[in-house]
């Protein structure tokens, strides 16, 4: 057990670590709704709902991470944009600073990491507020979320198994790994933890549920510093065993920028699939350029050459597979660049547009400067901290 200066110490590095926020505007898509319960969690929760929204249209509920607002991880993922182009409504729920200061939703703490109690509830019945509303498809509700959001995301599918047809868990943690903030820490660094059966019968007990599991999309990156990639193994082996798969039996698709994994059921469905970005840090996957780019890279939301909100979308039958091959195309005609190195690091810009090399090299150089030395704050915040070596 660690004392309580030790807890002190890896607080205040965490702090720092997620102390580089975007001060630049963002644009705010979003709106309020006033929830038609109790909201135990005293969480705020955000909506888009696209013009001409039909009645039946799925719903995506998205959680973002520490330090971010609900507006903030939108701008920068692009799911609003996505949900207006294919059709489906969106829930944010957004945590405060009365709750948590640092603006992390508390996917640990067991009054608010369980079923109907504090704010997997709050979420739950914000879920309720909108189906209710908007006439939403209940068979087809989805949940994503980085980090914190992530391991949040973990908690929501394993609770509510009943509510959810699939979930997507962006640098996050495994359901039920931590309950105190002392492990919360250790397990961010991947150490120790519930067994892997232990993992999954924490799920078959968070609930009554007795149907079919949410399919699972796992997505972390290979330089992740501040959530250690072995959680996405964790998360995986969690649910594997209540899917009834092997986690030695998958089939895997290998590029320059990822590996995928994919695990199929005896029906040949798509159950499980895990993302590892290679030289990815912390945040989410994002390919901004071109026709069908999504998203604004900035403090945790990544220019990788791959988009995790559109490839999670067609995971989750959200976007028609012939949307995927031209995706596949426009990924391609943006080979020259990603090929000879010049990756855009965290906090850089792109329209869109096709602009001169040169031009693109010389910002691409700046900004990987500025990266660099982001991440360097974040790491020897880290090492202070004993987070990393």
């Amino acid at each position: 057990m660690r004392n309580l200066s030790d807890t002190i110490a890896r607080l205040a590095a965490l702090k720092a670590a997620y102390g580089q926020t975007d001060h630049r505007s963002t644009r705010d898509r979003l709106k309020d709704m006033e929830i038609a319960a109790s909201n135990p969690g005293a969480l705020r929760a955000r909506t888009f709902i696209p013009e001409n929204l039909v009645s039946g249209a799925p719903l995506v509920v998205v959680l973002h991470g520490c330090t971010q607002s609900a507006a903030a991880y939108d701008n920068g993922s692009g799911w609003s944009v996505l949900a207006e182009r294919y059709g489906f409504a969106l829930l944010f729920p957004e945590q405060q600073r009365a709750n948590n200061p640092n603006l992390c939703f508390n996917w640990f703490l067991p009054g608010d990491a369980k079923r109907d109690a504090g704010e997997a509830l709050s979420i739950h019945q914000m879920i309720e507020t909108m189906v209710n509303a908007y006439g939403l498809d209940r068979s087809r509700i989805f949940i994503v979320g980085l980090s914190a959001g992530g391991a949040m995301s973990s908690v929501m599918l394993a609770s509510y198994p009943d509510v959810f047809a699939g979930g997507a868990i962006i640098a996050g943690l495994p359901y039920g790994s931590a309950t105190t903030m002392p492990e919360a820490f250790d397990r961010m660094r991947g150490q120790g933890g519930p067994s892997e059966m232990d993992l999954q019968k924490l799920v078959r007990s968070a609930s009554p549920h007795q149907g079919n599991w949410p399919t699972i999309s796992v997505w972390h990156g290979t330089a992740d510093s501040i959530v250690d990639i072995s959680n996405m193994e964790t998360i995986v082996r969690q649910w594997a065993g209540l899917h009834g798969v092997k986690t030695t039996d998958y089939v895997s698709e290998s590029e320059q920028r990822y590996l995928r994994k994919v695990w199929h059921g005896a029906d040949g469905r798509e159950l499980i699939e895990s993302y590892t970005i290679h030289g990815m840090g912390h945040g989410t996957p994002l390919a901004t350029g071109g026709p069908d780019g999504y998203g604004k890279p900035g403090p945790y939301m990544l220019e990788t050459g791959i988009s995790s909100t559109l490839q999670i979308a067609t995971f989750w039958g959200l976007v028609d597979v012939a949307h995927r091959r031209r995706d596949d195309t426009a990924d391609a005609r943006s080979e020259d660049y990603i090929h000879t190195g010049e990756i855009l690091m965290p906090g850089a810009l792109t329209d869109g547009n096709d602009t001169d090399r040169s031009d693109r090299h010389q910002h691409g150089t700046a900004n990987a400067q500025q990266g660099a030395g982001v991440q360097k704050i974040i790491e020897d915040a880290l090492r202070a901290a004993g987070l990393m070596k």
